[in-house]
């Protein structure tokens, strides 16, 4: 792979996400634009979505008690909720003596702002958290304590939007980790990213219009009001960085703590200070 810059690197899927899923070709399309799912998000979402809320749970309301989702459907008693040092700290549901790793665990104090939302197995929705739908939710991934997922929000497998986290608009591939205090707006994260605290993916530029990338002393319209940060695949940002609307960093790259990042292209392996 070569690492040289040029216009057409914006339309590289392999210097971003390499081998993408079969599961998202519709949305990540080969020769378009890396910023192109964000065009066509919301009607993916709209698309595949498949809503499997407890019927019971009111929009806007926080739940008065644990729910449980079994592949058979919702449990609402009948099972223990388990927190200790054998567990690492994480929640396990454990009925009639036996832990039970496929089910997914909605804690009270969660709110759902409407039904349209999919949990995958796994899944654990912890106290405080609020979801708008559509949204996604994939297999294990948890969304913590004070969390705010604001709809058109596709979040892949083994993710983590943490506590005090605000995620819209965006995509999280398998494996990506936004844990404490940050924001992403209408932006990509790659597989296995990891968001240190307090990181801050900005997406509305102060001055009105769309944004522009420069490449090449040229400047690209993406054509969007609104466009965050993409990372590519292995990306790693330090604690309170912040990236600029219209960020594109490739694969494999460090955001050092405490750095703002430029709005513009940025090579796999780079390392940004």
């Amino acid at each position: 792979m070569t690492n040289r810059i040029n216009i057409s690197s914006v339309r590289n899927l392999d210097w971003f996400f390499p081998g993408i899923s079969e599961d998202y070709k519709d949305l990540f399309i080969e020769n378009s634009e890396v910023w192109k799912p964000l065009d066509l998000l919301r009607e993916y979402i709209q698309k595949i979505i498949r809503p499997n809320l407890e019927e019971t749970i009111r929009p806007g309301i926080p739940l008065s008690k644990h729910l449980v989702m079994m592949p058979s459907g919702w449990m609402r008693d009948g099972f223990e909720v388990v927190c200790n040092d054998s567990g690492k700290g994480k929640f396990e549901i454990c009925i009639n003596g036996e832990f039970v790793p496929q089910a997914s665990l909605v804690c009270a104090g969660a709110v759902f702002t409407d039904d349209r939302i999919q949990i995958g197995k796994g899944v654990f929705i912890e106290s405080g958290a609020m979801i708008k739908g559509p949204s996604i939710i994939g297999d294990y991934t948890e969304i913590r304590q004070g969390a705010y997922v604001r709809g058109d929000c596709l979040i892949g497998k083994n993710c983590v939007i943490g506590h005090t986290t605000e995620v819209k608009h965006s995509v999280f591939l398998n494996g990506s980790r936004a844990g404490h205090f940050a924001y992403i707006g209408d932006s990509i994260l790659g597989r296995g990213v990891n968001l240190g605290a307090g990181t801050k993916l900005a997406n509305l530029r102060f001055i009105s219009g769309t944004v522009s990338i420069k490449i090449e002393g040229s400047l690209i319209d993406t054509g969007r009001r609104k466009l965050g940060a993409l990372l590519g695949d292995n990306a790693q940002t330090g604690c309170n960085s912040v990236t600029n609307p219209g960020t594109l960093v490739a694969l494999d790259s460090i955001i050092a703590p405490n750095t703002t990042v430029r709005p513009g292209l940025y090579a796999p392996c780079s390392v940004i200070r």
